[in-house]
């Protein structure tokens, strides 16, 4: 075979690429054989003041080795080294406590959490935790000697999975990258976890309080489902975040009676939001379930407080398995049923909450019937796919509720301009209405006054001419002419209203004297005129102002034609602001008020009502009052 020019045998920059992967792969293949793992130790166990010195192989399991009692336990490991090394090395712990110190050829490297010093200094105990997460120690180069002892002092509390696992040392290059592998499981990976949960449980609460992620528009009150997605994320979101916390803010038990409840309590809503999904909740078998479920969570704080307050382990692990078979059956029976359905949700959450229980009977056999220190628990995260679940839900619900409400305000927008053309096509009718009924009340108060005026002094003169009959005496001229002119001055004075503004009461008397003005003194008629600067009136519009016009006229008139007087006196006076007086008097003959009223003085009272006046008539030989009060 023949190579070209700038070709290797290794084919290129590819072969170096090999070539490099190659060495780095033998120098971690030469590093890892420099790490030890000490996995034998000679340990001295003191429990409820009882110790024993043994030698032990991890990792060492306190409560499985010490069932229901709390105590200390010291391991002591001794190691050889072909020289002293001259790097960095580490010391790599993936469980330790509950509380821990180390040392290392008589040196402290570490102490967390309080250790019992004593026999008997109980106020120790149940304090801090280490056992969450992976511990990392460095280790400087100056510490390490060819032979090499290393103490572990661990204190345990009861039921708290205190102990400790397999020390792995070496090389800092080696051994630190486990601790951070282990380190992203266990704690940034709960973080994450706790993030995730608050997120969903939030979100479902938020649309579960404010009633807008409803499944159908018409369904009263807020969907369950979501308050039953909410709480199970919310308490998850407790439960894991146990993991980040070293110091409780609980004493223990508590704070593992805590853990335990919101375990059981994300267990029963995850149940409950499935029954809603599959719409369960009338049928009576879903009722008592839910009864059983609430009969559990009751008695789960006296049963984790017989596990890890009384030191009786088996009663929790009960508790445990009847929950997580109870769980287990309805699941099964929920996969069952979305298998048979045609919608896709409720086959996802079936088989998400499928999955968190096969994988919580999983966590429940290491952690509690078959013990192993340092496990990690796969629950933690199978759960997110019943969180991604529900969400899916969630979003394919509000997705849902958000096509009806737009379809329904689409509907409601079109009915409301339908009938808001309805609305206004009828206020249009209504108008035109008001307009024609306006018109015809003017015409039919225009025509009234020309009948009550100008036509009955018409009427009056036609009587007078109908009298003149063959060898009578012809009427007397000026009474015909002065009828005639009455009606002349009516039509003018009507005319005259047209023009009137509305409330001035001033205006209509000064017109008034205008117009008849003349009349009076060609009769001989004395007139005095006492009228103030008169305030408008509001109340008066255009057709009161014309309904007072008569008035005033009839009584002028009825001076003119009737009084035989030879002193007119009008008065307009206003009274403390609030009242306007006018004034009709004259100092003719007079008339009887009491008889039966003529056409003229029920005319006079029926406008008098129209427009909310007062009308007061006196009259006496010498003296006739006609008075009309006005509310300003």
């Amino acid at each position: 075979m023949t190579l070209r020019r700038g070709q290797s045998w290794m084919g290129g920059g590819a072969g170096w690429l090999v070539l490099l992967v190659w060495l780095l792969g033998c120098a971690n293949a030469v590093a890892a054989t420099n790490t030890l793992t000490l996995t034998q130790a000679r340990a001295t166990v003191i429990a409820d003041g009882e110790t024993l010195r043994q030698n032990v192989n991890l990792p060492y399991h306190w409560d499985s080795a010490n069932p229901g009692h709390r105590g200390e336990a010291i391991f002591d490991f001794e190691f050889a080294l072909p020289e002293a090394p001259d790097d960095v090395w580490g010391v790599y712990l993936p469980s330790v406590g509950n509380a821990y110190a180390v040392w290392l050829n008589g040196t402290l490297l570490q102490r967390n959490g309080a250790l019992v010093r004593e026999l008997g200094d109980a106020q120790l105990y149940n304090g801090s935790d280490s056992t969450r997460v992976p511990r990392y120690i460095s280790v400087d180069a100056g510490h390490l000697r060819q032979n090499n002892q290393i103490r572990v002092h661990v204190r345990a509390d009861i039921g708290r999975h205190g102990g400790l696992g397999p020390l792995l040392i070496g090389p800092q290059d080696a051994v630190y990258p486990e601790y951070a592998r282990s380190y992203r499981w266990r704690a940034t990976g709960s973080v994450g976890l706790v993030a995730f949960s608050l997120v969903v449980g939030l979100t479902a609460l938020a649309l579960w309080s404010s009633g807008s992620g409803g499944h159908t528009i018409g369904r009263p009150g807020r969907d369950p489902l979501y308050l039953f997605a909410a709480v199970a994320q919310l308490f998850w979101a407790v439960y894991v975040g146990d993991a980040l916390v070293d110091d409780p803010p609980l004493a223990w038990p508590w704070w593992g009676m805590l853990q335990v409840f919101s375990l059981g309590v994300w267990g029963t809503s995850m149940s409950l939001a499935c029954m809603e999904l599959a719409d369960w909740r009338q049928q009576r078998w879903a009722q008592r379930f839910r009864w059983w479920l609430l009969a559990l969570m009751v008695v789960c704080p006296g049963f984790a407080w017989l596990s890890m307050g009384a030191g009786k382990p088996p009663a929790l692990t009960l508790w445990d398995g009847v929950f997580a078979l109870s769980v287990l059956a309805f699941v099964l029976a929920f996969l069952w049923s979305a298998l048979h359905q045609s919608r896709p949700e409720p086959r996802i959450v079936a088989l998400a909450a499928l999955v968190n229980i096969v994988v919580g009977l999983r966590d429940l056999y290491v952690s509690r019937i078959d013990p192993v220190f340092g496990a990690n628990a796969w629950l933690r995260y199978s759960s997110v796919l019943f969180g991604l679940a529900m969400g899916y839900v969630i979003l394919l619900r509000f997705r849902a509720t958000s096509m009806q409400l737009n379809e329904l305000l689409s509907t409601l927008e079109a009915r409301v301009a339908n009938k808001e053309q309805a609305l206004r096509d009828s206020y249009d009718r209504l108008e035109a209405l008001a307009r024609h009924q306006e018109r015809s009340a003017e015409r039919s108060r225009i025509l009234r006054n020309m009948h009550d005026g100008v036509g009955a002094h018409i009427s009056s003169a036609m009587r007078q001419l109908d009298g003149v009959t063959e060898g009578a005496p012809v009427p007397v001229r000026d009474e015909v002419l002065r009828t005639l002119r009455d009606a002349m001055d009516q039509l003018k004075l009507s005319i005259d209203a047209i023009h009137l503004v509305p409330g001035d009461v001033t205006a209509l008397l000064a017109n008034l004297r205008y117009r008849l003005g003349p009349r009076f003194k060609a009769m001989g008629i004395e007139l005095q005129w006492d009228v103030d600067l008169l305030p408008p009136c509001p109340r008066l519009d255009a057709a009161a102002m014309s309904e007072l016009q008569f008035m005033l006229f009839e009584a002028l008139s009825n001076v003119l034609q009737h009084a035989q007087t030879h002193l007119l006196r009008i008065e307009g006076h206003v009274q403390d602001g609030e009242r306007i007086f006018i004034r009709v008097i004259d100092d003719g003959r007079g008339f009887d008020t009491q008889a039966a009223e003529k056409k003229g003085l029920a005319s006079l009272r029926e406008r008098a009502k129209a427009i909310g006046a007062q009308l007061q008539i006196s009259s006496q030989p010498g003296r006739t009052v006609v008075e009309i009060q006005l509310p300003v």
